[in-house]
């Protein structure tokens, strides 16, 4: 596949980005192919740490990574870290304009994938990431200081997210919809 970032050239912008609209989605791909990935970042008590969240759009499937902090190099390293199990499967990855998104033509070369930035005060067209990030916050609440956050914790956040039934997916749980699954539990009164 062609990878390519699209840059934009807004007056406050990144003036060596032009924004561009991902193709559409849902065409004729794959079916186990990531329809589209949403990132973006939540940063911790006094900025210091961050934690990567990735988002696939279809299914909601949540992938989360800490980082020491939110700069460029170390959140390519955690969108890789994320994706690399997955990464044949990546089509597109669409981000906010934060500089922590900065080596995206990086992130595109090394997935192979087509990386976008949503226009900026546009954060509905990353709206599965800014909700995802919102459930997020329910485990790491704003006043949470990030260096303490253990692996453990993110990953019993992640699992709980991915096997939260929503309501968008016909109350199916994101693991259901991402790999297929259906684990139907018979309840008895």
């Amino acid at each position: 596949m062609n990878q390519t970032s699209h840059l934009h050239t807004e007056v406050g912008a990144f003036p060596s980005r032009r924004l561009g609209c991902p193709p559409s989605f849902f065409g004729s791909q794959p079916a186990r192919q990531i329809a589209g990935g949403e990132a973006g970042t939540i940063i911790g008590k006094a900025h210091k740490q961050a934690i990567v969240s990735l988002t696939e759009r279809k299914s909601d499937l949540a992938l989360i990574y800490k980082v020491d902090r939110p700069t460029k190099e170390n959140t390519e390293i955690a969108i890789k870290r994320l994706l690399e199990s997955i990464s044949d499967q990546v089509f597109t990855i669409t981000s906010d304009n934060g500089k922590e998104f900065a080596n995206q033509e990086k992130i595109a070369k090394g997935l192979k994938c087509n990386f976008y930035f949503a226009h900026a005060y546009s954060s509905w067209e990353r709206g599965t990431n800014e909700n995802t990030n919102g459930l997020i916050r329910q485990y790491f609440p704003k006043n949470r200081d990030f260096r303490t956050i253990t692996d453990k914790e993110l990953l019993h956040a992640m699992k709980r997210l991915n096997n939260r039934p929503r309501k968008r997916l016909g109350y199916k749980t994101p693991n259901e919809v991402f790999f297929g699954e259906s684990h139907t539990v018979a309840l008895t009164t």
